[in-house]
C-alpha cells in the first residue's frame, strides 16, 4: 500500500472521527460533565486522538522519503499533539491551496467565500469551546458560560475588542492568541479575494473596451475603402 492509497480509504473515517471528537468535546464542555458522563466524553476523544496518531504514524511509514515528509507535515504533526486542531481539517485545506493554482476564477472565488465561512465558524466554535474549558474555573474570569464564550470569540475573531470579556488564564490567553492571528489570516482572505475580484472586473472591462474600439476602427476602415473604391469608380467615368 502506498501513501496516496492510504489517504483515499482513511480519509472519510477520518472526518467521521473529527466529527465525533468535535462532538464529545462540545458536550464535554457546554454540559460541564461529571461521573459517567464525563468518563464517556473522554473515552471518545481518547479513541478518535487514537485513530489520529495512528493515521499520522501509518503516512509518514508510507512516505517514500520520511524526513521530508516530517518536516513538510508539521501541521499534521501538531494535529496530533493537539486534538482540538483536528476539526479544522474538515476545511479540506489542502483542496483550498489547490484551488489557488487554478485559473478558474469565479469558480476559484466561490470556493475561497465557502472555505472563509467554514474556517471563520468552526474558529468561533472551538475556540469558545477552548476558552469555556480554561475559564470556567477561574473566579476572576468573566466568562463561565457558552454564550459568553461564543461572544467573545466574535469579538476576537473580527478584532473588535469590547474589553467586556476577556480571558485571565494563561491557557485561555493562548486560545485568544491563536483565534487572533486565525482572525487576521480570514480577513486577509477575504481581502484578497475582493481585490482579486476588483482587479478582474477592471480587466475585464478594459479588454471589452478595446474590443469594441477595435471593431469601431475595423468598421470605419472598411467604409473608407468602400468610399475610395466608390470615388475611384467615379473619377474613372
Amino acid at each position: 500500500m502506498n501513501l496516496e492509497r492510504w489517504r483515499r480509504i482513511s480519509d472519510w473515517p477520518l472526518t467521521a472521527a473529527a466529527f465525533l471528537f468535535l462532538l464529545a468535546y462540545a458536550w464535554e464542555v457546554i454540559g460541564d460533565l461529571t461521573g459517567p458522563p464525563a468518563a464517556a466524553a473522554e473515552a471518545i476523544i481518547a479513541v478518535t486522538w487514537a485513530a489520529f496518531v495512528v493515521d499520522y504514524l501509518v503516512c509518514l511509514l508510507l512516505a517514500p522519503r520520511r524526513w521530508r515528509w516530517f518536516y513538510t507535515h508539521l501541521l499534521d504533526l501538531a494535529i496530533v499533539v493537539l486534538p482540538a486542531l483536528r476539526p479544522l481539517r474538515l476545511l479540506r485545506l489542502v483542496t483550498v491551496l489547490a484551488v489557488l493554482q487554478r485559473t478558474a476564477g469565479r469558480a476559484f472565488r466561490g470556493r475561497v467565500i465557502l472555505y472563509v465561512a467554514g474556517a471563520a465558524a468552526l474558529l468561533v466554535f472551538t475556540a469558545a469551546l477552548a476558552v469555556l474549558d480554561a475559564e470556567r474555573s477561574s473566579a476572576a474570569s468573566p466568562i463561565h458560560t457558552f454564550p459568553q464564550a461564543v461572544w467573545w470569540a466574535f469579538e476576537t475573531i473580527s478584532t473588535v475588542g469590547y474589553g467586556d470579556f476577556a480571558p485571565v488564564t494563561e491557557t485561555g490567553r493562548l486560545v485568544a492568541v491563536g483565534l487572533m492571528v486565525g482572525g487576521i489570516a480570514t480577513l486577509g482572505i477575504v481581502t484578497a479575494t475582493l481585490a482579486s475580484w476588483i482587479v478582474e472586473r477592471v480587466a475585464e472591462t478594459e479588454a471589452d473596451e478595446r474590443a469594441a474600439t477595435h471593431g469601431e476602427i475595423m468598421l470605419l476602415s472598411a467604409q473608407i475603402a468602400e468610399l475610395k473604391e466608390l470615388l475611384g469608380r467615379d473619377a474613372a467615368r
